[in-house]
């Protein structure tokens, strides 16, 4: 799954600012509501989003001296299981984070200030290949593989809080994601085969007979 430099910049861009959008105006005790993610409130995962974008800008600066050897979707082919103790260990690792800011709505600030300074290096960024955790990317694949981080957290957030709903543009890359490493198409909206297709939702038994041959890969990736 190839995407192009110019689509997984603006889908980047757009994730990043919808998600911006969607946590700006949250309270102290909205940002303590729990979120999709087992073991995290709110802002334990935006948190956990602040880190991954700080680990980004190590992408954004690092052209690769290697061609390719990954695309948007087999990169995530490529990251640990998401149980054990280091999956426990990095849980436990944002809510210690998270619990060092003095409010949450701190923690939001923080993230902000690391969100404009990546919107305007990502939106710097010359098409070519990145180094990035221990792969190389071209740079529409590495963009378009955190606008699916974004968009997937993002609805992440909206286990109980009312929150606008992802960036189209990074939403429908999260779908096409799902359906790569499922190898097949799913029957449904994009937000139904992304929870479903990332583990956040159980499939129905409706569901589960719609998509019967591919039912054994799903979840595709948590």
């Amino acid at each position: 799954m190839r995407v192009e430099h110019d689509a997984g910049r603006a889908a980047f861009l757009d994730g990043l600012r919808a998600l911006r959008a969607a946590v700006d105006d949250l309270d102290d005790e909205q940002l303590l509501a729990p979120s999709r993610c087992r073991g995290w409130s709110a802002v334990d995962l935006l948190v956990h989003v602040h880190l991954g974008l700080q680990e980004m800008l190590l992408g954004v600066v690092t052209p690769a001296t290697a061609a390719p050897d990954t695309d948007a979707a087999g990169y995530w082919r490529t990251l640990p299981p998401p149980t054990g103790p280091d999956s426990v260990a990095h849980v436990r690792f944002a809510r210690l984070m998270a619990s060092a800011y003095r409010t949450p709505t701190s923690a939001v600030g923080h993230l902000r200030e690391t969100a404009d300074a990546l919107a305007h290096a990502a939106g710097s960024l010359p098409e070519g290949v990145v180094a990035f955790q221990g792969c190389a990317l071209r740079t529409g694949d590495f963009l378009a593989t955190w606008a699916v981080e974004l968009a997937v957290h993002h609805l992440d957030l909206g286990a109980e809080l009312e929150l606008p709903p992802p960036a189209p543009a990074a939403l429908t890359l999260a779908r096409d994601t799902v359906e790569a490493l499922a190898g097949g198409t799913l029957p449904w909206d994009d937000e139904t085969a992304v929870l479903i297709g990332t583990g956040r939702r159980r499939p129905d038994d409706r569901q589960a007979a719609e998509v019967a041959a591919l039912a054994d890969r799903l979840p595709v990736l948590e």
